[in-house]
């Protein structure tokens, strides 16, 4: 796969920049860490060469600074709210992420469970945290926030909060998902700080959109289409414009809070150094760009991506079609259309051809491979075994699943484990594949392929099975389904 961004760059210029901002304070810095940690797919596949997990690596780098606090929302804990990505609750998460920072060799002791108003999962959380020595600070939910400004700042507002005490000089403040209480964790932090005579600031840490790129640049028109359900839209900062005469790129949510997080900083802190929403951030992304029409390419193959993803739970669900609408107009706008991969014109032509569901794939060297659909093993299952065999340079008539490994997998579905459909999945695939790897060299030489397949497209006639389509993502291909389903059935798993 082509390289677009230069990762080493990167976490160079990153750390380097947060550590000119805590600088800037003081020798203080509470930075709002926006987005996903250590499983950033978005910006890998929009920014081919940085991996999922080069922010975590990035901040290995300050460990030696750096301590982490991880915010939870009450009501998101009395919900049971969930990652939709990886299903554990927002709860587990922030265990997770403490992990995660503890792993990094950054100290993290502390979570703060915020929004909160004396829910009982909240008070059952707290205790069940406890028990495992972990510290919990609560923060209370402030009347008419954030527009009252006089009451924030005061006793009654931030100053009814617990007050995490702190060592580091960088306090990174993360969260399980949106809406989590990291700017308002760091404002009451800063409060309490400089009621106690402490000089700290804030900053915030987030990707996209990238401030330094157009406003119609691919990477941030694919932002907005990994948003379009939360309806964000990338706008020109107008603050940065008046202050600078520069045109800089932001998001609507901040523009749309910035005068009033301009205040209470004052408030706070008797004044502010940022001009606009855009000073705030430390992104160093843009910079580390290193081959800007490969990102543009994989940016627009994220845009329908995001369209099909878009359109397939609208099928499912029957929610989604304002965002689907709103993907429509971004596609418009990045100058493309839903057969931007010739994956899918390939895969409806041998699904016409056989009269079956089919796949794509278009491979790391720019050919495209198929799959369909036969007695023994499903489109996607097809599909993934015939692209292994074209990256590892074996003839695809050549067979290298043995019968011997077939057969007791369809037994064991069809007989022992009640299933109606006795064809392989993409996970029962590679089973088999495996066993048939001990004794037969090619076998083993295909399923040694699989890491040559990350970054591919695939794209398949039908929605295939979240089986299929978790299998896929694990091993790191993109998938795109036709918004239609295989058979006529109201109830589809």
């Amino acid at each position: 796969m082509q390289v677009g961004f230069d990762k080493d760059k990167y976490i160079k210029m990153q750390a380097s920049h947060i550590r000119e901002r805590i600088n800037q304070f003081g020798g203080k810095l509470y930075l709002e860490f926006g987005g996903k940690l250590f499983d950033d797919y978005h910006a890998s596949r929009v920014l081919p060469g940085f991996e999922p997990d080069l922010k975590a690596r990035m901040l290995e780098a300050l460990a030696p600074v750096a301590e982490a606090l991880i915010a939870v929302n009450a009501n998101d804990i009395a919900a049971d709210k969930r990652r939709s990505d990886i299903g554990i609750t927002y709860g587990d998460d922030a265990l997770r992420l403490m992990d995660a920072f503890r792993g990094m060799g950054l100290v993290a002791n502390t979570v703060v469970i915020t929004h909160f108003a004396g829910q009982p999962h909240a008070e059952a959380y707290q205790e069940r945290l406890e028990k495992m020595g972990i510290k919990v600070a609560r923060h209370y939910v402030i009347d008419r926030y954030p527009a009252d400004v006089d009451l924030i700042v005061s006793e009654d507002g931030f100053g009814k909060n617990d007050f995490v005490e702190t060592v580091k000089p960088l306090v990174v403040v993360s969260a399980p998902g949106p809406g989590s209480g990291k700017l308002a964790t760091c404002l009451s932090q800063l409060y309490h700080e400089h009621k106690r005579g402490t000089d700290a600031g804030y900053a915030k840490f987030e990707t996209f959109p990238v401030w330094n790129l157009s406003l119609k640049h691919p990477v941030n028109i694919a932002y907005e289409a990994a948003t379009a359900d939360l309806d964000d839209n990338n706008i020109i900062d107008p603050f940065h414009l008046e202050a600078y005469g520069d045109i800089a790129v932001n998001y609507n949510r901040d523009v749309e809070t910035f005068p009033v997080l301009r205040a209470i900083l004052e408030r706070i802190s008797g004044e502010s150094m940022y001009k606009s929403p855009t000073d705030m951030g430390v992104n160093m992304v843009g910079f580390a760009i290193s081959d800007d029409e490969v990102c543009r390419t994989a940016a627009k193959g994220e845009i329908v991506r995001r369209y099909f993803q878009t359109a397939e739970q609208l099928r499912r669900t029957g929610l989604g079609g304002e965002a689907l609408a709103k993907i429509e107009l971004l596609m418009k706008d990045a100058g493309i259309d839903k057969d931007f991969s010739p994956a899918r014109a390939a895969a409806l032509r041998r699904a016409e051809a056989t009269g079956a569901p089919a796949g794509a794939m278009v491979l790391p060297d720019g050919s495209i491979v198929t799959g369909k659909t036969s007695d023994i093993m499903g489109a996607a299952s097809s599909l993934l075994l015939n692209a292994l065999k074209k990256v590892a340079d074996v003839d695809l008539e050549t067979y290298v699943v043995s019968d011997e490994a077939l057969q007791p997998i369809c037994h064991l579905k069809t007989e022992h484990l009640r299933s109606r459909n006795p064809r392989l999945h993409s996970d029962e695939t590679l089973i088999a594949l495996s066993i048939s790897s001990a004794t037969d060299p090619l076998a083993a030489k295909v399923i040694d392929a699989t890491d040559e397949l990350k970054g591919c497209d695939a794209y398949f006639s039908v929605i295939i099975s979240p089986t299929d389509e978790r299998t896929y993502r694990k091993l790191g291909i993109n998938v795109c389904c036709e918004p239609v389903f295989e058979t006529m059935s109201l109830y589809h798993r």
